[in-house]
């Protein structure tokens, strides 16, 4: 087996890192046309855990104001949307970087069968959606 230059070696796993980061951007971050929906949307990241007791859905929306996002369960499906907008006192400002998403966004989320008591709540930048399970 040939000896492989660890400075070559290391570089190249380097390159392909940041090549699979920039395609999963595009993949969360990619607008699309959403059904209903007049203008494009896009998807914020989600982590979706769950336990005995619950299904725990935290959708990353830094920035945007959890009274502003409208959440329903659409034939077994948690719908979440809303606008993420730069807040009025910024929109005036020199912008020399913006990389979160801005406009509409929509997530939907199939849910396992069930019944669900929901509750939400704001964490660390994340919306929380708490589904309890019920009998």
């Amino acid at each position: 087996m040939p000896s492989r230059d660890p400075a070559n070696w290391m570089l190249s796993e380097a390159i392909e890192t940041l090549a699979r980061a920039e395609r999963m951007h595009r993949q969360f971050f990619q607008l699309q046309r959403s059904p209903g929906a007049g203008e494009p949307t896009w998807e914020p990241p989600i982590d979706v855990l769950e336990t005995e007791r619950e299904i725990l859905i935290l959708v990353s929306l830094p920035g945007v104001d959890p009274d502003h996002v409208v959440a329903t369960i659409e034939d077994g499906t948690l719908v979440v949307s809303g606008r993420r907008v730069l807040p009025p006192a910024l929109r005036n400002a020199v912008i020399h970087r913006l990389e979160l998403p801005q406009g509409r966004f929509e997530r939907r989320v199939t849910l396992p069968p069930g019944r669900y008591t929901v509750t939400h709540f704001a964490e660390n930048g994340c919306l929380v959606f708490s589904l309890a399970k019920t009998a």
